[in-house]
């Protein structure tokens, strides 16, 4: 397994953590796991130290790291990750029968789990990126994320079309993106899922009071949240904007990610949204920001699935999703969330808070149906037992 890191604040990497916890404990897989920091692994060995074949292991190979931007540290990590397997090969150290990549870590991986197409990602926000609409001070971080989102979608065009590479999409959306982006038809579809015994209706009533208590939010807001790491991919701008055209509604925005602040702060400040966004920090606890929120709001720009959307609803909370984020994949439209018809159309989203907000049945009878819909079908046992029947049958092959 090869991932820069895993944690539980990231969906991607809290989706490749209950694969392989499954695939270790329930199926005594043994997992070689390539990482630069790794936390909330459970049965993590920090020590690769040789264990009988079939013992069920995580062993964490720890690899260097470097200070500079993510661009400087993406490229080291590529080739550092790369020159310690191949080391470790030599050595006999490890030997695995297949190298399993969440998205593009190495040249040489046996199966991708693709959780974005960045050259589908870069056209549909090239234009957000221009430095002739933004303030000179915030030039250096724009050219960075250009160069960024190039460099991924010159690697996706080398690696992603090697015949001997098995593509896994999380979603029926990016399968379709990599078919028309690179022509690629044999792609498998396995969408992720949710912890269905951690995000529960219940649960989300019974830390109501408290969580909004310790966010500040009054008995009368109505709070939507927002999750995620890049907040232009997951359509802040949107929600801004609808938010500017509801001023009269008590309404909160909950945001939670690691992105540049500076990036929206003029925004907030120039729509009068001062008083009404609040930014935090992921945390391990985020069943608190669903406990605390009435709404989830994802009008995402590009999103290969969307896993905040899932566990919201698996929480019972309404949630608005978009026809750009493969998680709409699990939604009927009015029945168990709402899709969008256009992501970035602020008007249809303010009219959809709007309805939900002037509507307590609705909220109630959305959110319990998405809830019964998650519970019946989006677990992780269902997840980790497709992953694992792909991955056999990657491995007959290479075999073969």
């Amino acid at each position: 397994m090869i991932s820069p890191f895993l944690d539980r604040q990231h969906g991607t990497e809290l989706c490749i953590i209950e694969q392989i916890e499954r695939l270790a404990q329930k199926y005594h897989w043994d997992i070689e796991l390539y990482s630069q920091r790794v936390s909330q692994v459970n049965g993590l060995n920090p020590e690769p130290a040789k264990l009988p074949s079939g013992s069920g292991a995580i062993r964490w190979h720890r690899v260097s790291d470097v200070p500079g931007p993510h661009l400087v540290k993406y490229i080291w990590w590529f080739f550092a990750n790369t020159w310690q397997r191949r080391r470790d090969s030599r050595s006999g150290t490890v030997k695995p029968d297949l190298i399993y990549s969440p998205g593009i870590n190495c040249p040489d991986a046996n199966v991708i789990v693709v959780h974005i197409v960045f050259k589908e990602f870069y056209n549909r926000v090239r234009a957000e990126l221009s430095l002739r609409r933004l303030p000179v001070r915030l030039w250096p971080l724009v050219v960075h994320r250009r160069l960024y989102y190039r460099l991924a979608a010159f690697l996706e065009h080398k690696i992603y079309t090697n015949p001997d590479i098995n593509l896994v999409a999380v979603s029926s959306l990016v399968a379709q993106q990599l078919r028309s982006h690179f022509s690629l038809e044999a792609v498998t579809v396995i969408p992720n899922a949710v912890d269905t015994v951690r995000f529960t209706p219940v649960e989300r009533i019974t830390r109501r009071n408290e969580a909004r208590k310790t966010l500040s939010y009054g008995e009368n807001d109505f709070v939507l949240l927002l999750i995620g790491n890049d907040w232009k991919k997951k359509g802040l701008d949107t929600v801004l904007g609808a938010l500017a055209l509801l001023g009269e509604l008590p309404l909160r925005l909950l945001v939670v990610g690691n992105d540049e602040q500076g990036l929206y702060r003029p925004v907030v400040n120039q729509r009068g949204l001062k008083d009404t966004v609040r930014f935090e920090l992921p945390s391990a606890d985020v069943m608190a920001f669903y406990a605390a929120s009435d709404l989830y709001v994802g009008p995402s720009l590009e999103d290969s699935f969307g896993l905040p959307v899932l566990e919201a609803m698996a929480c019972g909370l309404p949630v608005i999703s978009s026809p750009n984020s493969g998680v709409s994949d699990l939604i009927q439209d009015g029945q168990t969330g709402f899709v969008l018809h256009t992501a970035q159309d602020k008007s249809e989203l303010a009219e959809l808070i709007r309805r939900i907000q002037t509507h307590e049945e609705l909220r109630f009878s959305i959110g319990s149906a998405a809830s019964q819909y998650v519970m019946a079908n989006c677990s992780w046992d269902n997840n980790a037992e497709k992953t694992k029947q792909l991955l056999e049958r990657a491995l007959a092959e290479r075999r073969g």
